[in-house]
């Protein structure tokens, strides 16, 4: 190092050797390997760490998104519905996606849902009962037995930011039946993108009053009071409890979004 003073030492160190893996570039300890990319492809007989590592997820995301679609591009207008996993067959609930599933495909609309059990199996069972086309997009999850048996078409996800791309979209609106955490997140998701202009036109509707009432009047009083959000984002949300209003609510829409295309 130059001495404080004296004229700063330009000179440097020799070139170190490198290694190329494709485009990236590996100096020093990163070249220490034993094999090249090509060995690890073709010798089966090595570990399988490869395919967990993040370059590797990256085709996968890639090939979700192409089957996702691929799988979906002909769907005509559709609306997802989220629910619980864990209703019960035997629960009013049930009965109450199974006429929603029912009304959607009156309506002129494809039934998506998260493809798995209770509130999910419902509506696709009513869409499904209706002749109308019954989606079930899945996810890999440790707690949950594949798509249930009413899904005509169906796609199963490794990644929730893959489904939820196309939950977004491949719906003109989300109608949201009581459920947990899972149907709290793809709530709020769609609100954001809708306050944010990611996307337009998608109204989403909180069915069953008496379970979401709290929520609504907690947004309305604390969130919208203290101004964290203003009085037309409210206006995004539509609580009820009557189908044919729901129905309304979707069918205005969709009329509005054809409208603006």
């Amino acid at each position: 190092m130059a001495e404080p003073g004296t004229n700063i030492d330009h000179t440097y160190p020799e070139h170190p050797r490198e290694k190329h893996r494709g485009p990236v570039v590996l100096r020093r300890s990163s070249r220490d390997e034993t094999s090249t990319t090509d060995q690890r492809l073709l010798d089966t007989r090595g570990p399988s760490d490869w395919v967990h590592t993040d370059p590797w997820r990256v085709l996968r995301i890639q090939a979700e998104f192409v089957e996702g679609f691929g799988a979906l591009a002909e769907v005509p207008r559709a609306v997802t519905v989220f629910g619980s996993a864990r209703t019960k067959r035997e629960h009013a609930e049930y009965e109450l996606g199974r006429k929603i599933g029912a009304a959607l495909v009156d309506a002129g609309f494809a039934a998506i849902t998260g493809g798995g059990p209770g509130a999910m199996e419902a509506v696709n069972r009513g869409a499904s009962e209706a002749g109308g086309l019954s989606i079930g997009l899945g996810i890999e999850l440790p707690f949950e037995q594949g798509l249930n048996p009413w899904v005509d078409l169906g796609v199963n996800f490794r990644y929730f930011f893959t489904r939820k791309t196309m939950f977004v979209k491949y719906s003109q609106a989300f109608i949201c039946l009581p459920g947990g955490f899972g149907t709290l997140d793809e709530l709020f998701e769609a609100l954001c993108l809708v306050q944010t202009k990611k996307v337009t036109k998608f109204p989403v509707v909180l069915f069953g009053k008496d379970y979401w009432r709290g929520l609504y009047e907690w947004i309305n009083d604390s969130v919208r009071r203290e101004g964290k959000i203003n009085e037309a984002d409210m206006n995004l949300l539509h609580l009820t409890d009557d189908i044919d209003e729901a129905m309304q609510v979707v069918q205005e829409a969709y009329q509005a979004w054809e409208d603006t295309h």
